[in-house]
């Protein structure tokens, strides 16, 4: 069943049992997605890595904006942001923890045979290639800093 008509029930579900807070969340991600899909270029149908990378950019955006409402004392604001965030991230692939993703990146870069912070272009193309939608960017580039610095 493709993302789409997963989000189509899931918002009928909702709307049955009136969970206005789930229901924003999920008509975020179906506009995101239909978005994407009539974005020109696009194909007919999106495919899973096109998926992924609409629902992570949308958890980023969530993410910010958190942030910025928490710092301008707005919990209102910031609570809907969370709420939106945490819809949107159960149809994301189960992240990896920070010790998998070490591990994977040591493993990684012995394979390769990186040495310092001048491979790092290298190590960061392969890894977010292999990592897509199980790891974010930001945690891969600070731990592949952190064993090659």
């Amino acid at each position: 069943m493709s993302l789409i008509t997963q989000i189509d029930q899931d918002i009928k579900l909702a709307m049955l049992a009136k969970q206005a807070d789930r229901l924003q969340g999920l008509r975020a991600i179906k506009s995101a997605l239909l978005l994407a899909k009539t974005e020109k270029g696009a194909a007919d149908e999106l495919t899973e890595d096109a998926e992924i990378k609409v629902l992570q950019k949308l958890v980023k955006q969530r993410k910010e904006s958190a942030d910025i409402y928490k710092e301008q004392n707005r919990e209102d604001l910031y609570q809907v942001e969370i709420g939106e965030m945490l819809v949107i991230e159960e149809y994301l692939p189960q992240q990896m923890s920070k010790f998998e993703i070490e591990g994977y990146l040591e493993e990684l870069i012995g394979r390769i045979g990186a040495t310092s912070v001048k491979d790092m272009g290298r190590v960061m193309g392969m890894a977010s290639k292999e990592l897509a939608g199980k790891a974010d960017g930001k945690t891969i580039s600070e731990v592949v800093k952190q064993l090659l610095g």
